[in-house]
């Protein structure tokens, strides 16, 4: 995944509440609840084993950060999977830094520290600030200031979400990058984004032969040829060849067979259609 380089750290998210709430805590694992708006839905389950023999060893290094609820429970606001090692370790207790923070602040913090440890994977990044915004009511302007990013950095994240759930799915498991699906984002004819999509997993493409591609555009179906008239039965045939030398026209045409179909006169000029006036007197007896 690519290097976010955020322009704000956690800290800055923090609301500065004094003393009385600076200080760790060691709360009981029972007590601690999992954060709801966790933008990070999947866990490596090594990578959470390895943490787990870590914490065995050398204890918990970052406290977790939570904030308390009025029942006296606390939720995770950052550090969910030290949590989930934690639990694997076997720990009763875990050190807690409690904050007191808004809903919007709560979420913001969850998605930077994640952000910052490149945690997410793209879905997840997308669903994270589409949810921070959906909740807190933010704007792309202000959901970029509080992660430190531009707001097209945002406005490109958040069109992943535009994509449908097996590009999606395919951002979640790395199969592609954040780069292949803004290239798929930016596609708006549906079949060409599909064939797109299968192409760059089957070829394993690179995002600058995606863009490549896509620039390049779909490739215009071939014009069906039209269809050789049917041959007509001999009596027909006979019979147009009649009606050219009775009337006096090359442009006799004949569609159907012997039961049903139409016959059609076609002039080139005024003096072909004096012909078939003349012929139209003839059959009236004029």
């Amino acid at each position: 995944m690519k290097k976010l380089g955020l322009g704000r750290g956690l800290d800055a998210l923090l609301p500065d509440t004094g003393a009385e709430e600076g200080g760790v805590r060691q709360v009981p694992v029972s007590q601690i609840d999992r954060n709801p708006g966790q933008p990070r839905t999947s866990f490596d389950e090594g990578a959470l084993a390895a943490l787990s023999e870590s914490i065995r060893s050398s204890g918990i290094l970052q406290p977790l950060l939570v904030t308390e609820q009025e029942n006296g429970r606390y939720t995770i606001v950052a550090g969910e999977r030290r949590f989930r090692a934690a639990r694997l370790a076997g720990l009763s207790e875990v050190p807690c830094l409690v904050k007191t923070m808004t809903r919007e602040e709560a979420m913001a913090a969850s998605l930077i520290e994640n952000l910052q440890r490149e945690d997410l994977n793209p879905a997840e990044e997308a669903e994270g600030i589409r949810a921070l915004m959906d909740e807190c009511g933010l704007t792309q302007e202000q959901v970029a200031a509080r992660l430190g990013q531009s707001r097209p950095a945002v406005a490109n994240t958040l069109r992943l979400l535009t994509l449908d759930k097996e590009m999606l799915d395919a951002l979640r498991t790395g199969k592609l990058s954040a780069g292949h699906g803004r290239v798929l984002a930016g596609i708006r004819d549906e079949a060409f984004r599909a064939a797109l999509f299968q192409k760059a997993l089957r070829e394993h493409l690179s995002v600058r032969q995606m863009e490549a591609l896509a620039a390049d555009g779909p490739v215009p179906a071939a014009p069906a040829r039209p269809k050789p008239p049917a041959a007509l039965a001999p009596e027909l045939s006979d019979m147009r060849e009649r009606l050219r030398s009775a009337v006096g026209v090359k442009n006799v045409l004949f569609q159907g067979n012997g039961k049903k179909g139409k016959i059609t006169l076609a002039y080139n000029s005024p003096e072909e259609l004096d012909l078939i006036y003349a012929a139209l007197e003839t059959l009236e007896g004029k």
